[in-house]
């Protein structure tokens, strides 16, 4: 049985970019509140959103009910999420698109880009205009 390293280069991330930083989030949650598996779960969703753009996700407990999440290259974070001030927690849908305004904006996140569109671009609205 060979317990060596997996060093398959299609398996290892993308090294940082000298221009951009190391790009990196940061999860903040409250320990008292069990706040855990949900940041655990959105901390998994971003890893595979963004496989190829993020070199780091962190957890970081806390307490007194934080739930706050940053983004952005090095020590420059940005605050993409906090429990209090935007009241409550993200739809993973908005959270991958705050993420990724601040560490890919050129990244398209697909059906997660059109929520809040009733309609596509072109369609009839049915209004009979």
């Amino acid at each position: 049985m060979d317990l060596s390293p997996h060093t398959d280069s299609e398996h290892t991330a993308a090294p940082p970019s000298p221009h951009r930083g190391r790009r990196r989030v940061v999860i903040s949650y409250c320990t008292q509140c069990r706040w855990m598996l949900r940041a655990t779960w959105m901390a998994q969703e971003l890893l595979t959103t963004f496989a190829d753009d993020l070199e780091e996700v962190t957890l970081a407990p806390g307490r007194g009910g934080i739930f706050r999440i940053d983004a952005g290259a090095d020590d420059s974070l940005e605050p993409v999420w906090n429990r209090k001030r935007d009241g409550g927690f993200p739809e993973i849908g908005e959270l991958k698109r705050r993420v990724r305004d601040v560490i890919a904006p050129d990244k398209s996140l697909g059906h997660h880009d059109r929520v809040g569109r009733s309609t596509p671009p072109g369609a009839a609205t049915g209004d009979g205009a």
